[in-house]
């Protein structure tokens, strides 16, 4: 038999259902695979085995170890968002997506490395350390959620969960040759997600393939009360929408996307991508998204500005770190976040209370805004036309780890192409759909309109199944 590691969640269910497979059996295979590779990949920051238990024979996931990032709340489980300042925090309850995989009986196998509070694109700014990508060890995974996609790529786990504010879903899964799905703001709850910026966060899948992406999030999903930006709309089957068939579907590709600088690999397999779909009965349109040269811009406005409000709270007081003998409540408040908060952190918390500050508000902050409307507008305009969006995920394969430490703007344009599905608020995911000659995985951005991810998992699924991109696995 396969090393059940390996294997995608709903293989390891029909196994399971027509062979009387185990489901401790899977946990132990998982956590042998972690002990034997995690030491150079370095995605997970701390694993579990005692959490859950498969107490729920009958649920969607019973018996299917996930992992989790780090600033997902679990109950009385030490979570710190990757940064020093939450050292020791142990939640008193558990995030919806949590209880969530509970009832369903899913196997939380640990916490994920991630960039310290999601502020990055690489997956560096961790203070437990970079993750390295499986597929070339002197690499990065992406960011923020690296650890999550990593680990799905080295087989550390079945499944993840990761957040996505602007691309940290689908840039480390494109980079890392897996499936990340970024769901509609509002379809997946927030509730116990440690805000990075509360109007663009969203938790979501990390797979293996298309159909354990909507098998996840299909537990995931849903209206809950204790987040109020939670829409209370019937959540799909979103399993009955993986049928190989794009006939007739009308897709969109945006010019803005294929930009000078865009590495040459990346255009080249995106292209043939596109050429497939057409091949299989798509009709492929050139479309135009007019405000796209401004969303990195918006992004880095409203993402700053809405993280050093939520940061604020981090000073010493209930969570985490307090700096040792302060002369003063001030002193305690300086020396501990200088102390506690990362360089990135830092950056963006001086820059978001900067574009905040009286003068500076309606010269930045409600000009992002304004332009965040224009965003949202062209892809309403452009969902009248077609019925999905095609982009490359990211601008280039994987890049060295240190290669942009020292660039933060050449870092931020990382996300260049994921950043407007969050500024929109649109439901978007990213499959493989090639490999560079260096043998470094090339992601597929699909998107979709607001709640319309069936549209999302069938074109997905159809590619993904004419093609054998998702099957390849790195050498560890």
């Amino acid at each position: 038999m396969e090393n059940l590691y390996s294997l995608t969640a709903h293989a390891l269910k029909e196994l399971m259902k027509k062979d009387g497979l185990n489901p401790s059996k899977i946990s132990e295979d998982v956590f042998g695979r972690i002990e034997a590779v995690d030491g150079r990949v370095k995605a997970i920051v701390r694993v579990n085995k005692s959490k859950f238990s498969n107490t729920k024979s009958s649920g969607k996931l019973s018996g299917i170890p996930i992992l989790i990032k780090d600033n997902i709340c679990v109950k009385d489980e030490e979570t710190t968002c990757a940064s020093k300042i939450l050292e020791g925090f142990r939640p008193p309850y558990d995030a919806t997506v949590v209880k969530k995989l509970e009832e369903a009986g899913a196997v939380l196998i640990g916490k994920a490395n991630m960039d310290e509070f999601a502020f990055g694109s690489s997956c560096e700014t961790s203070c437990y350390g970079p993750t390295k990508n499986p597929w070339d060890l002197g690499r990065i995974p992406g960011g923020s959620s690296g650890g999550s996609a990593a680990a799905v790529a080295a087989d550390e786990t079945i499944l993840a969960l990761g957040s996505d504010t602007g691309g940290s879903i689908r840039q480390p899964a494109a980079l890392c040759g897996v499936v990340g799905l970024k769901p509609t703001y509002g379809r997946v709850s927030r509730y116990g997600l440690i805000a990075f910026a509360s109007s663009l966060d969203q938790i979501g899948p990390i797979t293996k393939d298309v159909e354990d992406a909507a098998l996840l999030l299909g537990v995931i999903a849903g209206h809950d009360e204790m987040d109020s930006t939670s829409v209370d709309i019937p959540v799909p089957d979103y399993t009955k929408s993986l049928v190989k068939d794009v006939k007739g579907m009308r897709v969109g590709v945006p010019k803005e996307y294929f930009i000078k600088g865009i590495d040459k690999e990346v255009d080249e397999a995106v292209k043939k991508a596109i050429g497939l779909l057409k091949s299989l009965g798509a009709k492929v349109a050139e479309i135009s998204l007019p405000h796209t040269e401004y969303a990195v811009s918006a992004y880095y406005i409203v993402g700053p500005a809405e993280a050093s409000s939520n940061l604020a709270r981090f000073d010493g007081v209930q969570y985490g770190l307090r700096a040792d003998r302060p002369e003063d409540m001030i002193d305690m408040y300086v020396k501990t976040r200088s102390k506690g908060f990362g360089d990135e952190a830092k950056r963006r918390i001086l820059l978001g209370t900067y574009c905040l500050s009286t003068g500076y508000y309606d010269a930045y902050y409600l000009k992002a805004q304004k332009i965040r409307t224009r965003i949202k507008e062209d892809f309403e305009s452009a969902f009248k036309a077609c019925d999905c969006i095609i982009t490359p995920t990211t601008p280039s394969p994987a890049f060295k780890i240190g290669e942009k430490t020292n660039d933060p703007l050449s870092m931020y344009l990382s996300d260049i192409f994921t950043i407007p599905a969050n500024l929109a608020g649109i439901p978007a995911i990213s499959i493989p759909c090639g490999f560079s000659k260096d043998g470094l995985p090339i992601g597929l951005q699909i998107l979709a309109k607001p709640f319309d991810e069936e549209t999302i998992f069938r074109a997905a699924y159809t590619f993904e199944q004419s093609t054998e991109y998702h099957k390849r696995k790195p050498e560890l």
